[in-house]
């Protein structure tokens, strides 16, 4: 039997990527990994993330270890569709801050042929599933699960911690307002 991986990929098709996890567990520094061998292949990149993400730069995906890569910021996901018609590659970060359209676009975007890689929190701080990640997996082709480690234990971890008193689901921020937990340490802060 012969196994694929986004590096040893099917030829003439589209497909979907998602790398997926909790906070500080490499999503984005995997995304732009696999964004930078594509680019050394001398396939066109093009790359997105969500207007609302700002924490580090304006015009750039960064990872939280200051990796980094032009993008194109945009209001919704129906942009992506709009603005990818020349793209072979296209990345998608912080996906979980997207409207659920992205799953449709994502499914166009292969269907047309390209190779789409998403990363984006599989879940909110509360441990619930953060849309449109789970839809996402639910049609990729490839799933990456990343995990960070547990600030209290050490253990590998899965869930993100909300630090401070907010009962929004959204709500951007970095190691200033979240850190990852395991599962035996992760609580629900009260609101």
């Amino acid at each position: 039997m012969v196994e694929f991986s986004p590096h040893s990929a099917p030829r003439d098709t589209g497909w979907i990527e998602v790398i997926a996890g909790c906070m500080f567990s490499g999503k984005t520094e995997e995304l732009i990994r696999r964004l930078r061998r594509a680019k050394i292949a001398k396939l066109e990149v093009k790359i997105f993330k969500p207007k609302i993400d700002n924490r580090y730069s304006e015009n750039e995906i960064v990872s939280h270890s200051e990796q980094s890569l032009p993008s194109i910021i945009v209001e919704n996901s129906k942009a992506i569709l709009e603005q990818s018609e020349n793209a072979q590659v296209i990345g998608i970060d912080e996906a979980q801050f997207f409207d659920n359209d992205l799953i449709d676009v994502c499914n166009q975007l292969a269907d047309n042929g390209k190779r789409v890689i998403v990363a984006g929190l599989d879940q909110d701080y509360r441990g619930i599933p953060f849309e449109p990640i789970p839809q996402l997996l639910a049609v990729a082709e490839y799933i990456t699960k990343t995990l960070a480690i547990c600030v209290n234990c050490g253990n590998p971890a899965d869930k993100t911690q909300r630090k401070i008193k907010s009962g929004e689901r959204v709500l951007v921020g970095a190691s200033d307002s979240y850190e990852a937990r395991c599962r035996k340490c992760h609580y629900i802060p009260e609101e």
